[in-house]
């Protein structure tokens, strides 16, 4: 591929996992691990669960190491410095102590910028318990990264036991505003990462004010393009389509503005993602 043809990418150099150490987490840290290790980048796993700021158990953290091992990608027994020298993989465990957990990870992503948020998300409810006290916090929106989330009880797109990636169908709604663009490159950096180049985009848009195929997808990126055009609610229309793929990621573009809780503020992609049958790539549009 030359240079003028080659796509251009927002590259994910570094990762950040909030969690509160329980099971219901575990998809999101194996889909952070996953894309920081494809990636060669620094993985921050944040515990950001206000009600126990004060005594982390730091054995509860996720073992990288042994789930690496599992992968195939560790040899069993390997010491801590072999994540970085065999892998290029740099992992922080980190405590957050503010007890409001949205300005806590505000706070460290103004100190520790990250490319990524991967996130876990409780079936119907969309937020995870800890952030239920802070859906309002309007700080919320000055944070402009990619999140992805990973809701409860989907099939996400890398498995848990052998860390292999299954992402062949990646679904993009589109529309006038906000503009594809940023999603349209987040969408193929995550294929592009995880070795999916395979992979097919669907371009989606409910309604009749845009024709599908006249958005323009960079060139040598995915291997298939389908267009497709439906009518009637947004939301729902969305959602029949990933089921139908089935698709593997639903990519949908944000208002910039509106930061990385976007997805949890009454908008369509909170609505979307509350009955997702996959993992949802929210993408600010700025």
């Amino acid at each position: 591929m030359s240079d003028a043809a080659a796509p251009v990418t927002r590259e994910i150099r570094s990762v950040l996992h909030p969690t509160d150490l329980t099971p219901a987490s575990t998809p999101a840290f194996v889909h952070a691990l996953r894309l920081a290790t494809s990636g060669r980048a620094k993985l921050y796993v944040l515990h950001a669960d206000p009600a126990h700021v004060d005594e982390t158990d730091w054995d509860a953290f996720p073992a990288v190491r042994r789930t690496l091992t599992s992968w195939g990608l560790l040899e069993a027994g390997s010491a801590p410095g072999a994540v970085f020298e065999k892998l290029g993989l740099q992992v922080a465990k980190i405590r957050m102590t503010d007890r409001d957990p949205v300005r806590g990870i505000l706070r460290f992503l103004e100190d520790h910028p990250s490319d990524l948020i991967v996130l876990a998300t409780e079936g119907r409810e969309g937020l995870p318990r800890w952030l239920h006290g802070s859906v309002a916090e309007p700080v919320a929106r000055s944070a402009e990264t990619l999140t992805l989330f990973i809701p409860h009880g989907v099939r996400g797109f890398v498995g848990a036991e052998d860390g292999t990636v299954s992402l062949r169908r990646l679904l993009i709604p589109i529309d006038r505003r906000p503009q594809p663009r940023w999603a349209l490159r987040a969408a193929w950096e995550i294929a592009r990462l995880l070795g999916a180049e395979g992979a097919t985009l669907q371009l989606l848009h409910v309604g009749s004010e845009l024709e599908p195929s006249a958005v323009p997808v960079e060139p040598n990126t995915f291997a298939k393009i389908e267009h497709l055009v439906r009518t009637g609610d947004v939301v729902e229309q969305i959602l029949a389509v990933a089921r139908d793929g089935p698709a593997d990621l639903i990519v949908m573009a944000t208002e910039g503005h509106q930061g990385f809780l976007d997805a949890l503020r009454g908008s369509t992609t909170e609505r979307v993602l509350r009955q997702a049958p996959c993992p949802v790539l929210a993408v600010p549009s700025r």
